[in-house]
């Protein structure tokens, strides 16, 4: 090691880059202003009601007060933005490369379900990017879970151990990038440059064709799997395919790849990857995703047992094979990675349309949001694409926590610690809501390895490890295994039959998984409940960007489908809501989550419910037009001030955080289109569907949106599906269509007068449609084809709401009339 690699090794492996204080104190000014404006503002609309349309005035008024607090809720979480830069090579100078390196292992979690909604093929290209990362091969583990217990998945998975062989040696030799083959072989650029060896054209085309030929045997899988045989799949022993009920099957475990399995090529190690079916049996929860998750954590903990964990959906691949190196560059870095309990990637997209119609990059949430949460206590948990800590995981706090003195521990063994202790401990369990109840029963590594043999496995036996962890002492041990690796003490020859028992459908029964261990249920969102949990306890977390984006995914560009996506986002918020653990209630007990972190869980569950106001006062200047009346009284010279103050407000707001964020204007735009487009449709059906839950215990089923992709660029955008979730967004914009007409008719025959007061109205109409364009250009379709259910549904909203104003005219109390009595009053 040279002399400036020894300087590296000593060097810290990230540094926060804080936001330039040019950029940032503006923006923090402007932000008290438009809060000071707003409260001027809300002081002059309640004081100043419209008696001749109170119940308009009334609700938007209720409607303004709560868009104003759902805004602090979105705006003060970004009070301290930061960014962060990584040093790879410190890692390496730090800890080494190739066999002898000192690189923590890694076990990377991919989740699939329905391989018929979920392509093999998609499924297959995220193995291979994970197999084929720039890491030590020794180092990684891939877990992929079939929670649908295929055989097509299965066989897929086959076929893609034995592509591995050529496609990981190849990837390795001429560092490409994405490693990925679909999206490799499908880019359009130049794949020669800063290629230097004279073989690579050679062998790159040899690849791409063994690729052809490994897709054509996959689909062929595909293809057979169509039709289920009458008498279930069977495997090529003959033998029946153990899964062929995906509802009623033993656990199902299977080792493609390691260190006893095939080799490349070249004859070099691969990466160990290993199928996991877990039991399902009639009678049992099995929790979907974080069931299947947790299910992983334990398959994991007894065949490898890596201190980190990486997940990510089967549709998102690794598109930058550094992508685990940057992560340890938090993980491992003593000065930083003691109290981190994840490290969080941002998710990028391909295959969305060049304008993003629907906001599907979530580019505001991902580059403005989330890095302002990183100054907190760390961005939320976003359910694909992070690295955790697998302590805490186990539910564990963080090594900074105050350890417990040792007579504490010892009472558990001899009940010699004092009255007082106990009492004191009893309170904080109560505070804490069973949290400390369970570190009370694990305790924290820390202190159990001040201990001998002896007293460890007196503690253990004492502490009801079975209690919290599960009916496994070969998992338990491993948990108590702060560096991770498989215990001395376990037999190799028994670790899959161990294995085959923690996925039992039973084994969490009475235990704490799902409760304070693993992910957490109760919640089809279990992502933002698994990451507030650890927040709670202490930890945080970190938000990696590098330049070239660690992992990319699909996403559904048409409308209905990423209407359904956000439906099933917008319930899980509002179950989390009614839970236990809702961030308005739960935490407070040792002051551990901070409180511009939970100010942001709040806006994560509250914001559904914007839907309602939301839907009432787009509806407003409808009403306004149809009616002749208006909400706002005739505006004072002060009363002109505070509005022109809050329009200003807001647009300087905007322009100076798309100034540090450095975001663009489109993307900020698209994402003010689709709040209002999802906030009333899918988050309104999300309100009631769990309201409904709540209530009557009504589930709600969500099928897996489907990631296959169209034989032209883009085609998914155009496809139409009609849904329900799509009526309340179409009369909201036939309503203010017809309202804008009805408005410019009876200005023109009411005379001149009439045209000031109908600019406000008007304007206020062309707010909502310009925000429901894009839903709108959804509905026309290719070539603005306009399905016959939306021209029939459209004709008939619009001439039910014309006739009411021309012929029926319900909605105007009186007319003016001049009382000839009194000249100078007038009767309203």
């Amino acid at each position: 090691m040279d002399e400036k690699d020894l300087t590296d090794a000593y060097e810290p492996l990230s540094r926060v880059i804080p936001i330039s204080k040019n950029k940032l104190t503006p923006y923090r000014a402007v932000i008290i202003m438009r809060l000071i404006v707003l409260g001027l503002f809300f002081h002059y609309r309640i004081t100043n009601p419209v008696n001749s349309a109170f119940g308009l005035w009334m609700t938007s008024v209720i409607c303004e007060i709560w868009f104003g607090f759902s805004w602090i809720l979105d705006q003060f979480p970004k009070w301290y933005p930061i960014n962060r830069e990584t040093y790879v090579d410190r890692l390496i100078a730090r800890y080494g490369d190739g066999e002898e390196s000192g690189l923590a292992p890694v076990d990377f979690f991919v989740s699939t379900v329905d391989p018929l909604k979920e392509p093999p093929l998609i499924t297959a290209n995220t193995v291979l990017s994970i197999l084929a990362v720039d890491y030590p091969v020794e180092k990684i583990s891939c877990y992929v879970s079939d929670d649908g217990s295929a055989m097509l998945t299965f066989e897929s998975l086959a076929e893609t151990a034995e592509y591995a062989r050529k496609w990981v040696p190849f990837c390795k030799k001429y560092a490409i990038e994405p490693r990925a083959p679909e999206f490799y072989f499908s880019q359009k650029i130049d794949y020669l440059k800063d290629k230097i060896h004279p073989s690579f054209v050679k062998e790159r085309r040899a690849m791409k064709r063994d690729y052809e030929e490994y897709k054509v045997r996959i689909n062929a899988l595909v293809a057979k799997a169509q039709k289920t045989p009458d008498e279930g799949w069977i495997m090529q022993d003959g033998t029946p395919w153990p899964g062929n009920n995906p509802r009623d099957h033993p656990g199902m475990i299977q080792v493609f790849l390691g260190e006893t399995g095939a080799r490349d090529f070249d004859g070099n190690e691969l990466p160990r990857l290993v199928y996991v079916s877990r039991e399902k049996r009639p009678g049992y929860q099995h929790h979907k995703k974080a069931g299947a998750m947790n299910a992983l954590v334990r398959v994991s903990a007894v065949l490898t047992n890596a201190p980190y964990i990486l997940n990510l959906d089967c549709d998102h691949y690794v598109n930058n094979s550094k992508a685990v190196r940057e992560a340890m560059c938090f993980m491992m870095d003593p000065t930083v990675g003691r109290d981190v309990c994840y490290v969080q990637f941002p998710q990028r997209f391909d295959g969305i349309d060049r304008s993003d119609r629907y906001a599907n990059r979530n580019v505001v949430f991902f580059d403005v949001n989330m890095k302002g949460l990183d100054g907190l206590q760390g961005p939320v948990y976003v359910g694909t694409g992070c690295c955790f800590n697998r302590q805490a995981l186990y539910g564990y706090g963080p090594p900074s926590l105050p350890a417990l003195p040792k007579s504490s521990i010892c009472s558990w063994c001899c009940c010699c610690c004092p009255k007082k202790k106990v009492e004191r401990s009893e309170r904080e369990i109560n505070r804490d809501s069973r949290r400390e109840d369970l570190e009370s029963a694990i305790f924290n590594l820390r202190e159990i390895d001040n201990y001998d043999e002896y007293e460890r496995s007196m503690l253990i036996s004492q502490m009801s490890f079975e209690k919290s962890f599960g009916l496994s002492s070969v998992f338990i041990e491993s948990t108590l295994m702060e560096n991770g690796g498989v215990p001395e003490s376990a037999n190799p020859s028994t670790l899959i039959k161990e294995a085959i028992h923690v996925i039992s459908c039973g084994y969490e029964e009475k235990t704490e998984w799902g409760k304070e261990i693993g992910w957490i249920y109760g919640s089809v969102t279990e992502d933002i409940l698994t990451g507030f949990k650890m927040h709670c306890r202490g930890w945080r977390s970190i938000y990696c960007m590098p330049v070239r984006p660690a992992f990319k995914g699909s996403a559904p560009i048409n409308l209905s489908d990423r209407l359904h996506q956000v439906l099933r986002w917008a319930l899980g918020s509002v179950e989390i809501f009614f839970s236990r653990h809702c961030p308005l209630w739960y935490g407070y007990g040792g002051g551990r989550l901070k409180w511009l972190q939970r100010l942001s869980y709040i806006n994560t569950i509250v914001y559904p419910f914007t839907s309602l106001p939301l839907v009432a006062y787009c509806c407003l200047p409808a009403i306004c037009l149809l009616t002749g009346k208006f909400i706002i009284p005739t505006l004072s010279n002060a009363a002109t001030i505070w509005f022109l103050g809050l329009f200003m407000s807001i647009i300087v707001t905007s322009v100076l955080e798309l100034r540090w964020s450095g975001i663009g204007i489109e993307d900020w735009w698209r994402n003010e289109q689709f709040w209002v487009i999802g906030g009333v449709s899918a988050h309104l059906f999300a309100v009631f569907q769990g309201i409904l839950k709540m209530i009557a215990g009504l589930d709600t089923n969500f099928t897996v949106t489907a990631k296959a992709t169209d034989d032209t660029e883009f085609g998914e955008l155009y496809l139409f599906k009609w849904t329900t979730v799509l009526i309340p967004p179409t009369s909201i914009l036939v309503l203010n269509l017809v309202g804008v007409v009805a408005g410019f008719s009876a200005a023109l025959n009411s005379g001149y007068e009439s045209w000031g007061p109908l600019f406000g109205k008007v304007f206020f109409a062309m707010w909502v449609i310009m925000h429901l364009y894009p839903f709108l250009k959804g509905l026309m379709g290719r070539q603005n084809r306009t399905p016959t259910i939306v021209v029939l549904w459209s004709v008939l909203l619009a001439s039910v709401f014309s006739l009411l104003w021309v012929k029926i005219d319900p909605f105007v109390g009186g007319t003016e009339t001049v009382n000839t009595n009194n000249c100078n009053t007038i009767i309203c």
